[in-house]
């Protein structure tokens, strides 16, 4: 088989994976569901992935791979370090106003599992490590005293925002938490 056709397959999978699982959870997205949405057979999915759940797991993996990429893209267009913090609001809020905003893949999949050490739920974890990374680095750039307790509360205000905007379709919710980022950074 050729190899450019057989990772375009793979691709096709785990895009197909990623938007079904995002739009309607893992449990409502059966392998039926998926051969049927990808146009390729049982056999083709099983080539590539051992079951279901290494299949959802790999499409994570690859969200948080591209989320990251575009989140940290986007965030780092701002000119200053205090800039760069209060753009992370500013960005959450234009993913929120985009067309097909369903919250954060790795909580909505999180709470489809109830074992922590689910692979799903690590992934999860990691992804949102992460993101507590790349936060803890622009508070040090900003300077701030602590920067990883600065980090989590700043990660606290970025999880809540999400949740609200999807719980409560309260898309103004990024800008509250940009408010409330401005008094933790004394703005």
């Amino acid at each position: 088989m050729n190899e450019s056709i057989s990772n375009d397959t793979r691709d096709i999978i785990l895009d197909v994976t990623e938007k079904l699982i995002y739009k309607s959870g893992i449990a409502a997205t059966s392998m039926d569901l998926l051969v049927k949405t990808a146009g390729v057979s049982r056999k083709s999915i099983y080539r590539y992935f051992a079951d279901k759940d290494a299949l959802v797991v790999a499409a994570l993996q690859r969200r948080d791979v591209r989320w990251m990429h575009w989140f940290t893209s986007a965030v780092d267009q701002a000119k200053t370090p205090a800039d760069r913090l209060l753009n992370l609001f500013t960005v959450l809020k234009g993913w929120f106003d985009s067309e097909g905003f369903r919250g954060c893949a790795f909580i909505n999949t999180s709470g489809e599992t109830g074992d922590p050490q689910d692979p799903v739920r690590l992934v999860a974890k990691e992804h949102k490590q992460k993101l507590l990374d790349y936060v803890c680095e622009l508070c040090a750039e900003y300077g701030a005293e602590d920067p990883q307790l600065l980090a989590r509360q700043l990660l606290i205000l970025i999880e809540g925002a999400i949740t609200v905007a999807l719980v409560m379709g309260d898309h103004s919710a990024a800008d509250n938490a940009q408010c409330m980022a401005r008094k933790l950074l004394g703005l």
